[in-house]
């Protein structure tokens, strides 16, 4: 048995000629929070996509929560949630309608009191009724947490999740996070090095499709590091 959330093996995606992700090979801890950072066109979202179910692998094998990717794609929805800048809400249902659609779809026992707990958690309860469309871009996002999290997924993909927020709602989002974070794997992909070094355990860099460089942040020179990532990113050598 092996204590991995996530464990890709040569891991590839071609489109065309191109490989956007090219023999990746990681195993991601449970527990852990891996940070995700690279260069636009460097394969951070296409293996993001890959991870979540959401797109095809060419080549390689992927396992997330115990279950292939390839082969039990609805055994990993059932155990996965996904926070991104794009909420994936109906904008003409309430705060609870919408949890309320998740609940049911993944088949939550008691669905409405697991709504109401986890607009409590995210600060929402308040505006329960009130439809999604008038929140504002921080509430949008705290109520994406809630839909992420209604099933209770061991493991959360969370895709520039920072992107549009102001200060306030990055705190507030900072927050929900760190009381999210026993007992789940999260793995985040962001274009910020000082807030996705603040929250990982582990860091990935990739380019051109590949891993440049993958480590705990513990075993880290985090200055090699930084350097790592200017080379790769700040400098655009892609």
């Amino acid at each position: 048995m092996t204590n991995a959330a996530i464990t890709t093996s040569k891991l590839t995606k071609r489109f065309g000629d191109r490989k956007a992700v090219d023999a990746v090979s990681l195993e991601v801890p449970t527990g852990a929070f891996l940070s995700i950072f690279g260069p636009n066109g460097a394969g951070k979202t296409t293996l993001l996509r890959i991870l979540s179910t959401a797109m095809h692998a060419t080549e390689g094998s992927v396992q997330v929560a115990g279950f292939d990717v390839r082969e039990q794609p609805d055994d990993v929805r059932a155990h996965i949630g996904l926070i991104s800048h794009d909420p994936m809400l109906y904008p003409d249902l309430s705060a609870l309608e919408n949890l309320m659609v998740f609940a049911q779809l993944y088949g939550v026992p008691n669905p409405e009191q697991r709504c109401l707990d986890l607009l409590d958690a995210v600060g929402l309860k308040h505006r329960r009724l009130d439809v999604a469309r008038t929140f504002s871009r921080g509430m949008t996002q705290r109520l994406s947490i809630a839909r992420a999290l209604i099933h209770d997924p061991e493991v959360v993909f969370l895709d520039e999740p920072y992107s549009g927020l102001d200060p306030h709602a990055v705190d507030v989002f900072d927050q929900l996070l760190a009381s999210q974070r026993e007992g789940r794997t999260f793995v985040m992909v962001s274009h910020d090095l000082q807030k996705g070094l603040q929250l990982c355990t582990h860091a990935l860099v990739m380019a051109k499709g590949k891993v440049v460089s993958f480590q705990p942040k513990d075993a880290m020179d985090e200055a090699a590091f930084a350097e790592v990532y200017r080379q790769t990113v700040g400098a655009g050598v892609a």
